[in-house]
């Protein structure tokens, strides 16, 4: 199947692949060395138990280790954030029918003039219990993704000027909640953009409205044909159209609205949500800019293609040209591409390394495939999307883009024509 890197990958305990980390004691007990940048001494031994899961999955506990945290945005702004309950009542709900209108929960996050009070939750008990039992977990405190500390504060005043701020819309992997970008976006909010995040309503483990309500996946269920991908892009398009409609109409949703120029909006997404940010702009010429992160595409391009710029950014296990499937689909991608275009790739990512995820199992214990270490993999991405974004929404030349850097090593750029990365 092409879509292959949205299925959920196999995760394996840290000392299954590094078993000179494991130590003895009654069951099965592993000495978990933290690694990465910015990540702290080894944390204390603790026990694990259960079967092999699917990945985004964190199994084991240091008892006396500090709470798992996002790494601090590296931009000049504090963050704000808050949260929106939208209702599209011009069509129904693409998964359940009998849902009349299409509801979305979306985060956005913000500069702010200076920090607030209250650092807003990442997720909810609830949902770290459905993420955690989705990946077959049995052997962690079922809340403990609610306790990932994150860097915005939940309605902080914003900063900035009417109609100054670009705004950048982003989706997550399939079946994961919009919480596993949260790091990217905090990122771009401290560097002066406003970040819309939308919860794809039925196609994640775990989306809680306001009312309490709590949907789970109903796409997951499904046998995932090229159909069914498709449909999910062409949904996810719309969804974006409509939450542009809600921050950019008469009346748009978010009180804050103005400080959005809308001459300057794009989208970024990881996995199908990087697919959809090519149906989304092929269908709103409102996204001047877009980014696929990872993501296998099904969608087919109009026949005169797309002049906007676009960012291909994936790993080498996936996408390296001249593969067949996921990279075939690049390929075609590529020649549709008229405009400003990369082909970048993080030798030593896995697929969860362009999230949360990836810094997450790291702190708590978990091998998600990746050969680098999630703050390593995370401040890549957030560096070279920053870069996009800041040379095609605010004309300011970034030579990260045009060659190899020095100081990301692990970024090669590809040329699909000669099948060939460097």
């Amino acid at each position: 199947m092409s879509q292959m890197n949205d299925r959920q990958t196999r995760a394996t305990p840290r000392a299954a692949r590094r078993p000179w980390r494991l130590t003895a004691a009654a069951g099965l007990v592993l000495a978990i060395t933290a690694t990465g940048l910015g990540v702290g001494p080894a944390a204390p031994a603790f026990a694990l138990t259960g079967p092999a899961f699917a990945a985004p999955a964190f199994a084991g506990r240091a008892a006396s280790a500090a709470e798992p945290h996002l790494p601090a945005p590296t931009g000049s702004r504090p963050v704000g954030t808050t949260s929106l309950h939208l209702k599209d009542t011009s069509r129904a709900d693409p998964w359940v029918p009998s849902a009349k209108a299409r509801e979305l929960m979306v985060s956005l996050w913000y500069p702010a003039k200076a920090p607030g009070r209250h650092r807003a939750q990442y997720m909810t008990p609830k949902e770290s219990e459905l993420l955690l039992k989705d990946g077959g977990l049995t052997s962690i405190p079922a809340d403990t993704l609610s306790k990932v500390r994150t860097n915005a504060f939940t309605d902080a005043r914003p900063a900035g000027r009417a109609r100054s701020l670009p705004l950048v819309v982003l989706s997550p992997g399939h079946s994961k909640p919009r919480s596993e970008l949260t790091a990217l976006a905090e990122d771009l909010a401290s560097r002066g953009y406003v970040v819309a995040a939308v919860d794809h309503t039925y196609e994640n483990v775990a989306q809680t409205f306001p009312d309490g309500r709590v949907t789970t996946c109903v796409t997951c269920e499904m046998k995932k044909d090229p159909a069914v991908w498709q449909k999910l892009e062409k949904g996810r398009a719309a969804d974006v159209s409509f939450v542009l409609d809600e921050l950019t109409g008469a009346r748009p949703k978010w009180k804050r609205a103005r400080l959005i120029d809308t001459s300057r909006i794009a989208m970024s997404g990881q996995s199908v949500g990087g697919a959809s940010a090519l149906a989304a702009l092929a269908a709103d010429r409102r996204l001047r800019a877009g980014i696929d992160v990872d993501g296998s595409v099904e969608t087919v391009l109009p026949k005169a293609g797309l002049s906007r710029p676009f960012l291909l950014l994936g790993k080498p296990a996936t996408f390296t040209p001249g593969r067949p499937g996921s990279a075939a689909s690049w390929e075609r991608v590529w020649a549709g591409l008229h405009g400003w275009k990369r082909w970048l790739l993080v030798t030593g990512a896995a697929h969860t390394s362009f999230t949360d995820l990836g810094v997450l199992a790291d702190q708590i214990g978990f091998d998600d495939g990746s050969d680098t270490s999630g703050v390593r993999a995370l401040a890549i991405t957030r560096q070279y999307v920053a870069a996009f974004f800041d040379q095609h929404l605010r004309k300011k030349p970034q030579p990260l883009l045009d060659k190899p850097s020095a100081s990301y090593p692990e970024v090669t750029f590809c040329t699909p024509e000669k099948k060939t990365c460097a």
